[in-house]
Formats: C-alpha cells, sequence, structure tokens
C-alpha cells in the first residue's frame, strides 16, 4: 500500500491532466492560472520554511565530527571533518553541496558466517544521487530557453555538451537517459533493500512516482508527439513576462507534463525534498568544532542561575557521596 497509494496519486494527476487537456477552458486553467499558483507556492513555501529553520535557536555546538578535532600542535588535525574555523567549514559545505562528500563516505554492514558484522565501501547510492542531481540541474538549465528571450549564452553550450553523443534527431540528450536511469535505481533501492523498504514510507515513493512521470512524459514530447514547441515558447515566454497567452493545438501530453510539474512545486516545500535549502542550515554541517577553543555559553540559561562548579557541588553533596560510596576529591 505505501507503493501503490502514490502510483495512483500520479496516476490521478496524469487522468486529470489528459481530460482538462482536452478541453479549451480547461486548458487555460492548466497551462495558465495552475503554473502561477504553484510557482507562488513553491517561492513562498520555500522561503518561510528557511526563514523558520533560520530562525530557530542552536544552543549547543553539534556538528557532526568523523575525525581528529584541533588539539596540541603536534596532532595532526582532520580539517574538513572537525573544522575549526569558517574557512574550514566552507570548504566542508562546499564538498558537501557539490560533490555529497558525506554520501561519498557512507558505509555498508553485513552481517557473515561467524557470525561477524563486516563493512564495506557503498558507492552505488552515492553515484546515482550524484547522477540525478546534476542531471536534473542540467535540464532545468536547458529549459531556460523556453522563458527567456534572448536566451542566456550559457544555454547553447550546455545543450550542445549534452547532446554531443547525438543519438537520432532530434537527438537524445544524455541527461534524459541518465535522469531516468538514477531515477529507477533510487526506486528499485527502496525495494529490494529490506531495512530501507522496512522504513520506506508513501512520502518517500510518491516524489519518485512524479519526478519519473516528469522525465517521462518530457520524453514524449520530444521522441513521440512532436508538440509544436513555437506554441509551447509563446505560452512559457508569456508566463516569464506575465503576458500569457494560450495557442490553439497544443497536444495534451504537454499539459499532462505542466500538471506534474507543478504539483513537484507544491509539494517541495513541504516535503524531504527541502533538503535543497535545508543542507546549508543543518547546524550538524555549519558550524565549527571548536568547543575547545571557545566557550559556548547556552542562550536559554536563565541568568539568575550561576554556574554550579563541580568542587561547589562536591561541597554541598560530599557526605552524601560518602555515604553511597561514590569517589570524591577531597576527604
Amino acid at each position: 500500500m505505501r507503493v501503490l497509494y502514490p502510483f495512483i496519486a500520479v496516476l490521478a494527476l496524469i487522468v486529470v491532466a489528459f481530460l482538462g487537456g482536452k478541453v479549451t477552458g480547461l486548458q487555460y486553467l492548466l497551462g495558465v492560472v495552475l503554473p502561477y499558483l504553484a510557482f507562488g507556492v513553491f517561492i513562498v513555501g520555500f522561503a518561510n520554511r528557511v526563514i523558520y529553520w533560520a530562525k530557530s535557536p542552536v544552543p549547543f555546538r553539534i556538528p557532526t565530527t568523523c575525525g581528529q578535532g584541533k588539539s596540541l600542535p603536534w596532532i595532526k588535525q582532520d580539517r574538513l571533518d572537525c573544522p575549526n574555523n569558517k574557512l574550514e567549514v566552507t570548504g566542508r559545505m562546499i564538498l558537501e553541496v557539490l560533490l555529497f562528500r558525506s554520501l561519498f563516505r557512507n558505509t555498508k554492514a553485513e552481517i557473515h558466517d561467524g557470525p561477524k558484522l563486516v563493512y564495506g565501501s557503498s558507492k552505488s547510492l552515492w553515484l546515482f544521487a550524484l547522477m540525478f542531481h546534476y542531471s536534473f540541474l542540467v535540464i532545468v538549465l536547458r529549459h531556460l530557453r523556453l522563458f527567456t528571450e534572448p536566451i542566456p549564452f550559457f544555454v547553447p553550450l550546455v545543450e550542445f555538451a549534452d547532446g554531443m553523443m547525438q543519438i537520432g534527431a532530434p537527438r537524445l540528450y544524455m541527461t534524459d537517459a541518465i535522469f531516468l536511469l538514477a531515477i529507477a535505481f533510487l526506486f528499485a533501492r527502496r525495494l529490494t533493500l529490506r531495512h530501507i523498504r522496512y522504513i520506506s514510507l508513501p512520502a518517500d515513493y510518491f516524489p519518485l512516482f512524479l519526478i519519473f512521470a516528469i522525465g517521462l512524459t518530457g520524453i514524449l514530447m520530444r521522441f513521440v508527439y512532436r508538440v509544436d514547441i513555437a506554441a509551447v515558447k509563446q505560452l512559457t515566454a508569456g508566463l516569464a513576462s506575465f503576458s500569457p497567452v494560450l495557442p490553439e493545438g497544443i497536444h495534451s501530453i504537454f499539459f499532462i507534463h505542466v500538471t506534474l510539474v507543478c504539483a513537484l512545486m507544491v509539494y517541495f516545500p513541504f516535503s524531504k525534498l527541502m533538503h535543497m535549502g535545508g543542507v546549508f542550515l543543518s547546524p550538524t554541517r555549519n558550524m565549527s568544532n571548536n568547543s575547545r577553543a571557545i566557550r559556548h555559553i547556552n542562550p536559554w540559561n536563565d541568568p539568575a542561575i550561576k554556574p554550579h562548579s563541580y568542587a561547589a557541588y562536591e561541597d554541598e553533596f560530599r557526605d552524601f557521596m560518602k555515604d553511597a560510596d561514590i569517589p570524591v576529591d577531597k576527604e
């Protein structure tokens, strides 16, 4: 059921969009009103989540550490896993955001005969996650051609690099195939790995089905139904300039594609996909591990409550500690 319900939800969106694409009045609703509404929800929802996280107090230093922190001069520090200043934190964040460094370091644990707990490398998730995110980025950049006039100079360069291994006409972009392959892997991983399947919820499967359907309908528009790209450009450019015009004759597959994209934008700010913005505000990543060098005081502490050292604590409870056979520093 955790897989079936999200699949039915995406299928229902496709059916509604297909039927709406056949009716002239609903075409305007799907092609003009819905994109504006979805974009507004995306921007407001994204900003609201980021502002909420930014305002959340973080009273303690809780960076994730995986190596030697800064200590004595003759002990080598791991600058990326235990950053001690803002420059080292910046380097860690750059590697995290651009190369998914923590995911690359991920390991898997298996029980072998003995029984023995064996740890090993697990790079497949890192590789396909990297493929998915960068393919998604390239596809979004290519779509700027539809919304801008003149077209940004880098868009033709991206298209040329993406389609340099031309297959057929119109050419098949590499990122289209990589995008669907990566989504298929992430979905298969959730089904085949028992421990991942056990913790997976409908909210984990829904975006996979939705994004796969977006990619598939985009490929169908390009290679099967051959949607009138001039009419699509007229509509999208009109949306970007706030003077929308809905040309006639646009195939219903386009409205399916747009409806799915709008559903993703609406869903995005309220889902786990918000890790795109949350990674920059994660205290486990953006904090320096300098608790040994700097005293960090909890901002929630009541100023009326004075610090209570262990020496003072022992002076107050020494007799009780002796009765309980608890070692004391002073007799």
